[in-house]
């Protein structure tokens, strides 16, 4: 096994100080602030094993954020699972199925597959919305006395934030050792001309569907972690469309294809984003202005930040790889 680099342990110490800095203030504000930032990095990180790693382009990857959730609170409001069983259970059914699905629709490539992705994510949120034993278009809302052991709402909540910072570590440190391994050699051979890896016996249909899976175990948890937190899920929610271009629009603008690339990209738009919602001209407008920044990074700047900078400044390239 490969040791920890430099670029590994420094976004691993950077996750862990930002993680830690509600804790240490005990701040209700920063802690939902730092919450959803580490939200962020971790859908980021997970969506670049995919798009990053293999190159192809998830436009409906909220559909594992939204099956993770329903997962997660079912099993705890209609058996009592603890959350942390059920979130590691959501994150390997969302796995399973994305697998199954990669089966198929990794045949496709290009705007095929991102088309085909959108369908997928749209064809879920439809039969999720006439399912009425998990509360069909109302969704689910979790009772009070699911929280009774984790001693009430609040302690619950600091447990969700604990929750999300350690799945925010492993899906990065988990990015690298891919990115490391012949596993992610044989990814990023796909990613840069799939054809030619396959001539060179590249398994590139289970390569694929690994890859996929991977990617979706994450936000698989993540869902399950925010919609505890939450307290309720529904579909309009889960499965929202937004989502999966903010995801898109964070790995492009951090750098897709590199660890730090992510980790820079979700803070970067999370900030954006803050800003922009409290702004009165532009609240309405964030992800049309995403949008626009999004196209100047593909024209302008299409490694990203992490690009821009290791080419201006080659040094840089051990701490951002």
């Amino acid at each position: 096994m490969r040791k920890p680099t430099i670029s590994l342990i420094w976004i691993v110490v950077a996750v862990l100080a930002i993680g830690l800095i509600p804790v240490v203030t005990k701040s209700i504000t920063l802690r939902e602030t730092v919450f959803i930032m580490l939200m962020y990095i971790a859908l980021a990180s997970s969506l670049n094993i995919l798009l990053g790693y293999t190159g192809y382009v998830s436009f409906g990857h909220i559909v594992f954020y939204g099956i993770g959730g329903y997962v997660a609170i079912s099993l705890i409001e209609y058996y009592g699972l603890n959350i942390i069983p059920a979130m590691i259970l959501a994150g390997l059914f969302s796995a399973l199925v994305a697998y199954a699905l990669g089966q198929a629709i990794l045949k496709l490539r290009g705007a095929y597959f991102a088309i085909a992705t959108i369908g997928v994510n749209e064809a879920i949120k439809a039969l999720v919305e006439n399912l009425e034993p998990i509360g069909g278009a109302e969704g689910i809302y979790l009772h009070i006395d699911a929280y009774k052991p984790y001693g009430g709402p609040e302690n619950a909540i600091w447990l969700s934030y604990y929750l999300m910072l350690a799945v925010t570590l492993a899906v990065i440190i988990v990015s690298w050792y891919v990115k490391k391994s012949k596993f992610g050699l044989g990814l990023l051979a796909i990613r840069e001309d799939e054809d030619a890896a396959i001539s060179l016996g590249v398994d590139t249909r289970s390569y694929k569907s690994l890859a996929y899976a991977l990617s979706a175990f994450f936000p698989g948890m993540v869902g399950a972690i925010f919609f505890f937190k939450n307290g309720n899920i529904e579909p309009g929610v889960a499965f929202h469309l937004t989502k999966s271009v903010e995801m898109i629009f964070m790995v492009m603008l951090g750098g897709f294809g590199t660890v730090a690339g992510p980790f820079i990209g979700a803070i970067a738009y999370e900030r954006i984003r803050g800003y922009l919602l409290v702004s009165e001209v532009f609240k309405n407008l964030h992800i049309a202005i995403s949008g626009v920044i999004l196209l100047l990074i593909v024209l302008f700047m299409p490694r990203g930040i992490v690009g821009f900078l290791c080419g201006r400044f080659p040094k840089l390239r051990r701490y951002l790889e």
